[in-house]
């Protein structure tokens, strides 16, 4: 009679055999991802890995998913290793996943595109957000290692350039673990000390892992909320980090961050002297205009003889207001004239010159009467004579070659 045994006892036997095997403990696998989850707080990925005909459950938990430098997404191909075996629970074989990396690109490349496009998408890399590095700064802070070639770059040129500025320099490492937390510290230290001008991040050149430390997230956010303008200068100028898309300018070399933090004083010296020299030719020219134009009114005729000159302008005032009372009495002259005339024709033309010689106008209620039609028997007329008028009635009309019209 076979044993009967329990749900559990049988997983716990599967996961026994599979546990036991060699071959299953450390297993490579290549496939496409799908139901990709992240729990956040527990830090572990859960997924599935599956190829044309076949799907298998996958975990990974935080202690190793914390080493992967990219982020998982469905549809991605990534290469796995790991162990197969059973969760009891619900008796399911799954593979608990070690080490995950990207199939046909590096995992710090893929990394790098990830956090790019991501920040890119918020807004971190807008130029709006740029703030101009100001074009005399006194105050130079410098966050590199202090036994690298970078930082006595960046000192011998700011010395060069600008010897009257002052360099605050903040020493960190700048690869391995610990970098990113000691850049992102530098960065808030410099934001706490007064005065700072501009801020130079940056290390001399490197492979994609030793410069990793400036593709931190965190260290680009920060770096992104600075007060103080950040010039990043990471490598060589070949070599593009997330840093230098976060910070406000990027120099191609540590060096050529030197040269754009500060001016050169020398050639401003030199340009200030130019300056000079032609605004001390542009004065003296300007004089010596002047002194010709003065030179030339001290030696005009009213200058030299005044009392003369205004003499002249008397007798010239007199003649002309002569001429001017002259022109006036003529023109009135004429004008009275012509006024003379056009009375006189007004005068014969008018009405009322007629009545000197015997005639005499009818007038009924202001209007004038021009035929007996307009009257009629009692009405009132006005007789306008040469030297009055005279009110009347009439007492009958009397049309011309006509009987009396009662």
């Amino acid at each position: 009679m076979n044993q009967v045994i329990t749900v559990s006892q049988l997983n716990f036997y599967i996961k026994s055999l599979l546990d036991g095997n060699d071959a299953l403990k450390q297993v490579f696998l290549t496939g496409e991802i799908s139901n990709f989850t992240d729990h956040y707080r527990s830090g572990h990925f859960y997924f599935s890995l599956k190829d044309e005909k076949s799907v298998i459950k996958c975990v990974m938990f935080s202690r190793y998913s914390s080493r992967v430098r990219f982020h998982p997404e469905d549809g991605m191909k990534v290469l796995v290793r790991g162990g197969v075996s059973v969760y009891e629970a619900s008796g399911q074989y799954q593979l608990y996943v070690e080490d995950m990396r990207p199939d046909g690109i590096g995992a710090l490349n893929l990394a790098f595109e990830q956090l790019k496009q991501k920040l890119e998408k918020e807004g971190l890399f807008s130029p709006q957000r740029k703030r101009p590095i100001p074009p005399f700064p006194s105050r130079v802070g410098v966050i590199t290692s202090p036994t690298g070639a970078a930082v006595q770059d960046i000192k011998n040129i700011l010395g060069r350039r600008d010897p009257a500025a002052e360099i605050i320099f903040c020493p960190v490492l700048v690869q391995g673990e610990e970098a990113p937390g000691q850049l992102i510290d530098a960065v808030k230290r410099m934001n706490r000390i007064p005065d700072i001008d501009v801020l130079i991040i940056g290390r001399g050149g490197g492979s994609l892992e030793d410069l990793w430390a400036f593709n931190d997230e965190s260290l680009a956010r920060t770096i992104s909320e600075s007060r103080i303008p950040v010039i990043s200068a990471v490598g060589h100028e070949t070599d593009f980090t997330i840093c230098d898309f976060a910070a406000d300018l990027r120099a191609p070399t540590p060096s050529a961050a030197a040269e754009l933090a500060v001016p050169n004083m020398r050639e401003y010296q030199a340009y200030f002297l130019q300056v000079c020299r032609k605004l001390k030719q542009a004065v003296s020219s300007r004089i010596s205009a002047e002194k010709v134009r003065v030179d030339w009114s001290v030696n005009r005729p009213a200058m030299r003889s005044p009392l003369h000159f205004i003499e002249q302008k008397r007798i010239l005032l007199d003649t002309v207001s002569n001429r001017l009372n002259q022109s006036f009495v003529l023109r009135v002259s004429k004008a009275e004239n012509r006024l003379s005339v056009i009375s006189g024709k007004l005068d014969a033309l008018s009405p009322f010159r007629v009545l000197g010689r015997g005639y005499s106008l009818v007038l009924k209620q202001g209007s004038l009467i021009k035929t007996v039609n307009d009257l009629k028997k009692d009405d009132g007329i006005t007789v306008k004579l040469s030297d009055g008028e005279a009110k009347c009635q009439v007492v009958g009309v009397l049309p011309e070659s006509k009987e009396e019209i009662l």
